[in-house]
């Protein structure tokens, strides 16, 4: 992998940055996508100190031809994409009656719609190459129901359906497509629904009167254990995996 260029969308906070920084040490060249100008660039500085290659590029991944321009540049300035990592999310969470227009578009827009810009914009220039692999960060969510995620599930689980579709499609071509779902994790998305301690402890436990599901291994997960999950994918070591969705939710899901 050392020297290759690899994307990452959401590469500003998060999952997305732990990919971005774990990417870089391995001595791949990185292409850091955000909307976040302020983090972003606090980021690749962060790594470009410590001696790794890195590049930001300010970006909303639902604008198809910011995408596409983005991808030019990349390509042109950085070096042909080897690997794409999709991590950017948003969640708006709330009943259905309470879930405004806007909140369901720019869940659907980012989440799902941004997905498919990127693997577009990507694949197509993937394919001539006949090399790469590509991983969407999806969620658990995807495949339980939990009151008040009916946005942010259904748009992981389109972009779930997408990528093992796109899978399929560039098999041929020698390009693996997978998914890793993860559950609740250590990020500013998981603090944002937190209120204290008790409420972790409702997430690790489980809340009966919500559906929500308990954690077996008895912990919230960290977004390196979710970035090494990407990691193994993007590599040659998963070179014979494809169409695959793994969860790393310590058991929420009950491996269904």
């Amino acid at each position: 992998m050392r020297s290759k260029v690899a994307l990452i969308t959401g590469a500003a906070r998060g999952i997305g940055n732990r990919v971005a920084s774990e990417l870089a040490k391995s001595g791949m060249h990185v292409a850091c996508l955000d909307q976040d100008s302020g983090l972003l660039h606090k980021q690749v500085r962060d790594l470009q100190s410590n001696g790794y290659t890195a590049f930001p590029y300010e970006i909303d991944v639902s604008d198809p031809d910011q995408v596409e321009q983005t991808i030019e540049k990349i390509e042109r300035d950085v070096g042909p994409i080897t690997y794409l990592a999709n991590v950017a999310g948003v969640m708006h969470m709330g009943t259905v009656d309470a879930l405004s227009n806007d909140d369901w578009t720019h869940t659907f827009s980012v989440n799902a719609t941004g997905v498919f810009n990127l693997c577009r914009a990507v694949s197509k220039r993937m394919i001539p190459r006949r090399e790469g692999a590509i991983v969407t960060v999806g969620s658990n969510a995807a495949s339980t129901p939990r009151i008040g995620f009916s946005a942010y599930a259904a748009s992981k689980a389109a972009a779930t359906m997408f990528t093992k579709c796109l899978g399929l499609e560039l098999a041929p071509h020698n390009i693996r497509c997978n998914v890793v779902s993860p559950g609740s994790t250590e990020t500013e998305m998981l603090q944002s629904v937190l209120t204290g301690e008790d409420s972790v402890q409702q997430f690790i436990k489980g809340v009966p009167e919500s559906y929500r599901l308990g954690i077996p291994l008895q912990k919230i997960a960290q977004p390196i254990e979710i970035a090494n999950t990407v990691l193994f994918l993007l590599s040659d070591q998963a070179s014979h995996i494809t169409m695959q969705n793994i969860s790393v939710d310590g058991g929420a899901t009950l491996g269904v």
